[in-house]
């Protein structure tokens, strides 16, 4: 191998409080990687400041350029959430900008090599912190050949895991354990007694008890009491992950060819996800929630009174093609089993082995359901399909796939799948097996295009006697499709990513459908890429911008002549819709599986914009990031991302004020818009009034002091039960009422300053929803949407006016999710008129959250050379009257 060779593996890990990176020479020949350097410092929540500039510092001190880096790896968990996702988004911005693969190794396997490097040998146990007081407990063994993992990442409470050791230090209360390791008495799937898995330990005797167990893991800096009578505990030096460690389990990974450093084909950085053990404390919620539901939306308080979160369940949304997806609820238990009746045979289960099933710790199961596309699920939709699956050992078992004849060809056995498997994922699941009937041709297709393989066959397994072809395979991946600004959201198809992986359509799209559905995301400008031609004179600087404050991932290429080349958004709103809300666990959780994807198909439409076949990172002047404010759980994603891609290409690093993108957004309706100006924006989070003097210069006249706009919209349609987003649905039924019908009230109206109040008149709303239910009388929903609007829009325009008069501004503008509210839009307009002031207004497509709003914001402050330190971090809070 030549100098000029990549022969790097650089690895890090960011899991817990401590950052731990190594970089290590490889040997193709001999598959082996030689510890060149490694550094653990302690971050103290401070991972994502001191993360990449520690890594230029190792690389400087090793004389090792970016460019002799051949392959990165990272820690992938499990731990803590936002420190898996700092380094797993860091190290996909590395190889996407390095163009090199990336390599996920477990962050306990990392601890485990680092024990087994301190010359440690036995049993080893690895009790990782998950926090809840709980732990993450994998067991090891350690000889002289290296470390052996015996059993899969699972999550527990501390003290239950003690006991289940037979340790002596654990307390005499009982605290539940998070498993369940099930029973064999269903049929169907799950009948076979030797395909149930097992704890990882069973209750323990006094023998089990091993005073020779090695015990390590940052579980112990609480937990230790509850462990020291289980065996001996390793130095503290032992208990996180270390850069030796990193790069062993790699080598390891390697030699049993489950990866190959040199390959940057098969280890595609957006493939690559965190390791999780538990769904979000929403999803969790509403597990425990739809096993016991009543049928009714009406709570156990005896009264005729709904509140927001009784009609929670009622919030998924069908697709264009009628078929709504949520997880399964107690009151389709009947339906379930009468299409089991129809479509099973004899194998079919009955209500009560299907409802047994529901709320269980270790099972998830989807349903779907016909319904109007134009409305909210309605509890009298028809069940058409049905998935379950059970986690054990890290493996997804299918237990059961129906779908109603009727409704075949819709693409939803493929759907139903791929939710159960993403559920699944986050209860720990790597791998996925089920068994089918050696007949059932049709079926055997459908998984083997999702990446199944047949491993053998169970001799008459089912009740006829058939026998059953065991399958088994990676878990298909669901990833949010990038498509221009503006498309309509029935026409993203989510991608199911695997060997073998095909699309699947979590809007209804049918497999053979794939073509075009790709043809449709990517928008008539990709026909040209992969051609040469004399291409477009760059003007530069090009940079690349991304947004995710909220649910949506971002990206877009802007030229030094403010044209965007490319503007693309990955949209979360099914994933969000069934809560009435955007849930920021799940946000976070689904900007890591989209930002490679987003920024690829952003340089891909750039690149046919441009005229040319490619374009690379390195092919950029800078890349900008939204860094403020918004959910720290989701920007922590753009900012580390961009501060690795960053790195990776040796360029600058800008950061943007979110909110500054939505004053910018005008630019992108009118490029010749410029300060002084007023602007309302309004938006889910925010709602204010900004003087606008002159670009940087703002100041902030009036804010809300309680709800912003957007989310009275979203808490009003929640109460009607209309679904989420709020905004689209409630301006829909508006457009059919009477504005006047209902008083509402106009808070602060006549308050003598700009300030906002909308808590108040959400209350009403809500209030009088519930009266008129109590009264036994049917809302008229076009009137309340109508009046409730009215209230908003009276406020909005009464304190712009105010505005515009007292700054003496001569253009007025509109920024965020609300400014695309027609009714709000259209009084504005007259208020304009009224006032002789002209108005600019974003285009539809650029009043919510993008990246070209960031873009045209990038592009000043690079003329202005403010750039950043990569030891910028993401802040839920910016002021945007403070310079940055």
């Amino acid at each position: 191998m030549d100098d000029a060779t990549p022969s790097y593996a650089l690895a890090f890990d960011t899991a817990n409080e401590v950052i731990a990176i190594g970089l290590g020479r490889l040997d193709a020949a001999a598959r082996s990687i030689e510890l060149v350097a490694s550094v653990e410092v302690e971050a103290r929540r401070a991972s994502n400041t001191q993360l990449v500039p520690r890594i230029d510092e190792l690389c400087a001190r090793a004389g090792v350029a970016r460019e002799k880096i051949a392959c990165v790896c990272v820690g992938r968990g499990p731990g803590s959430f936002t420190g898996v996702r700092i380094a797993l988004a860091t190290a996909k911005g590395i190889a996407s900008a390095l163009e090199i693969g990336l390599v996920g190794v477990s962050s306990l396997d990392a601890v485990a090599w680092g024990a087994w490097k301190a010359a440690e040998r036995g049993e080893l146990l690895v009790v990782a912190d998950a926090m809840r007081r709980e732990v993450y407990p994998v067991e090891y063994r350690l000889d002289d050949e290296g470390a052996v993992r015996l059993t899969a990442d699972r999550v527990i409470k501390a003290e239950a895991f003690a006991e289940e050791l037979g340790a002596t230090g654990s307390s005499d209360r009982s605290m539940a354990d998070d498993g369940d390791a099930g029973d064999s008495r269903h049929g169907g799937n799950a009948g076979d007694p030797s395909r149930r898995g097992r704890p990882w330990s069973a209750l323990p005797t006094e023998a089990d008890v091993h005073p020779d167990r090695l015990i390590t893991g940052d579980g112990l800096r609480k937990y230790a009491e509850f462990f020291e009578s289980a065996g001996a505990l390793l130095p503290e030096a032992l208990w996180t992950p270390t850069g030796a460690g990193l790069l062993l389990a790699l080598q390891a990974a390697w030699r049993a060819g489950e990866c190959d450093p040199f390959d940057a084909e098969r280890h595609d950085p957006g493939l690559l996800l965190p390791v999780y053990t538990r769904l979000s404390d929403a999803e969790e919620n509403e597990r425990q929630r739809l096993a016991r539901v009543d049928g009714s939306l009406v709570g156990k308080r005896g009264s005729r009174h709904v509140t927001m979160n009784d009609t929670a369940i009622a919030n998924a949304r069908a697709n264009g093609e009628g078929i709504a997806y949520k997880p399964l609820d107690a009151r389709h238990v009947a339906e379930v089993a009468a299409l089991e009746a129809a479509v099973m045979g004899t194998d079919a289960w009955n209500e009560a082995l299907v409802a047994d099933e529901l709320g269980r710790a270790d099972r998830v199961w989807w349903a779907a359901y016909a319904a109007d596309p134009k409305m909210p699920l309605s509890a009298e939709a028809p069940l058409v399909g049905y998935a379950g699956g059970w986690v054990v050992d890290g493996d997804l078992q299918i237990l059961k796939v129906g779908v109603d004849p009727a409704w075949r060809r819709h693409g939803i056995a493929r759907v139903l799948l791929a939710r159960v498997a993403d559920d699944a994922r986050n209860l720990g699941a790597r791998t996925s097996s089920l068994e089918v009937r050696t007949g059932n041709a049709g079926a055997q297709a459908l998984y083997a295009a999702l990446g199944y393989e047949a491993l053998g066959r169970r001799p008459r397994y089912y009740s006829d006697g058939e026998d059953a072809l065991i399958m088994q395979g990676p878990l298909p991946t669901i990833t949010l499709a990038a498509v221009p600004n503006g498309a309509v959201a029935d026409a993203r198809p989510g991608r199911v990513s695997g060997p073998g992986a095909t699309e699947v359509a979590p809007y209804g799209v049918d497999a053979s459908d794939d073509d075009v559905a790709d043809e449709s995301r990517r928008g008539g400008a990709c026909a040209a890429l992969g051609c040469e031609s004399d291409g477009v004179t760059v003007r530069r600087p090009l940079i690349l911008a991304i947004e995710s404050s909220c649910d949506e991932t971002a990206a877009a290429v802007i030229d030094g002549g403010e044209v965007l080349r490319s503007d693309v958004v990955a949209t979360q709103v099914d994933f969000h819709a069934r809560f009435g809300g955007v849930v920021p666990e799940i946000a976070s959780r689904k900007h890591i599986e989209a930002i490679c994807g987003v920024c690829d198909e952003a340089l891909d439409v750039a690149a046919a914009s441009l005229g040319r076949s490619r374009l690379r990172w390195r092919d950029l002047d800078a890349v900008a990031v939204t860094y403020a404010p918004g959910l720290v759980g989701a920007l922590v994603v753009g900012v580390a991302f961009a501060k690795g891609a960053t790195w990776g290409a040796d360029i600058p690093f800008i950061v943007v004020n979110h909110l500054e993108g939505h004053l910018y957004a005008n630019k992108i309706g009118l490029e010749e818009f410029a300060p002084p100006a007023v602007v309302s924006l309004v938006s889910g989070g925010n709602t204010l009034l900004v003087h606008m003097a002159d670009w940087g210069d703002y100041r902030v006249l009036g804010a809300t002091i309680d709800d912003a706009v957007g989310e009275a919209f979203d808490k009003v349609a929640k109460a009607l039960g209309l679904g989420y987003p709020g905004g689209p649905v409630v301006s829909k039924f508006a457009a059919e009422g009477d504005p006047d019908a209902i008083p509402f009230p106009r808070a602060m109206l006549h308050s003598g300053d700009l300030r906002f109040s909308l808590s108040g008149l959400k209350t009403a709303v809500v209030t009088y929803i519930n009266n008129e239910r109590a009264a036994g009388r049917e809302l008229n929903v076009p009137d309340i949407c109508a009046s409730f609007t009215a209230a908003v829009v009276d406020v909005q325009v009464a304190k712009a006016r105010t505005a515009l008069r007292e700054t003496g501004a001569p253009t007025f503008c509109l920024g965020g999710g609300v400014a695309a509210n027609p009714t709000l839009r259209a009084a504005y307009e007259q208020m304009c008129a009224e006032e002789g002031v002209r108005l600019v207004m974003p285009p539809l497509a650029s009043c919510g959250d993008n990246a070209g709003m960031i873009a045209e914001v990038a592009l000043d402050r690079y003329r202005a050379g403010a750039f950043s330190p990569l030891s910028t971090d993401a802040l839920a809070h910016g002021d945007l009257e403070v310079p940055y």
